[in-house]
């Protein structure tokens, strides 16, 4: 999963960024509304984290932004403002969930993958495409019943496709959602090519579909009409 923080608080975003990057996440980090609105036009995320106090105005100022752009990312709301009222109107503006100041990260953990679970994978940890089946929690793809045998990379990359059927995903956007957004930069990404040829090959020696088709000059897509 790919998470965009909006914290001011240095501190508690350093101990949140540290967590959620233990726990396998690319967390990336913004300061104040007008750079968190930078990297919202520019990159996809799966989930928001959004103080609502921040030094350049309201975050509940940038749910309105989101809605007009049409940008996709849940949000969860981290505020220490914990009255009834601002509880509703951050969930009226969109937000998907409200978590107050102070937390334990475990349960701000918690509450990313149930929102995840709710929107990205129809409230289930396990995602099955025919003979594909991947288990969210326990992080273990199999093909045709066979148990493969990846890497966390390479797990989250064959979720990213699956969970994307039949978009064309740019080799950019892959690097951007595995790697996280410095990979923009790049001149290069021969490492994506290798990451998907592995899960092909290894998706192929358990007797399943190749259902990844390269776009020449694009990227790749999961082609779901393939059998």
């Amino acid at each position: 999963m790919k998470v965009l923080l909006i914290e001011d608080n240095e501190e508690l975003a350093s101990s949140i960024h540290d967590f959620l990057a233990r726990e396998g996440y690319i967390c990336e980090v913004s300061y104040n509304i007008t750079d968190a609105q930078d990297r919202l036009v520019s990159f996809q995320y799966d989930c928001i984290l959004l103080d609502i106090m921040l030094p350049d105005g309201n975050g509940l100022h940038l749910l309105s932004f989101i809605r007009k752009e049409n940008i996709q990312s849940s949000i969860l709301i981290i505020s220490a403002k914990n009255s009834l009222d601002d509880k509703i109107m951050g969930l009226d503006e969109g937000a998907d969930d409200y978590l107050t100041k102070p937390f334990h990260l475990p349960e701000l953990h918690a509450r990313l993958k149930a929102i995840y679970r709710r929107k990205k994978l129809n409230g289930s940890n396990i995602i099955i495409f025919n003979e594909i089946c991947l288990n969210t929690d326990t992080l273990e793809a199999t093909v045709n019943d066979q148990l493969l045998d990846i890497t966390r990379k390479e797990f989250e990359l064959l979720l990213y496709f699956v969970v994307n059927k039949n978009r064309v995903l740019s080799r950019q956007s892959i690097a951007a959602h595995l790697w996280g957004d410095y990979t923009d930069n790049l001149s290069n990404f021969d490492f994506v090519y290798q990451h998907v040829k592995n899960i092909r090959k290894k998706i192929s020696a358990a007797q399943g579909t190749d259902y990844i088709s390269t776009v020449y000059g694009l990227g790749y897509k999961f082609n779901t009409s393939k059998q």
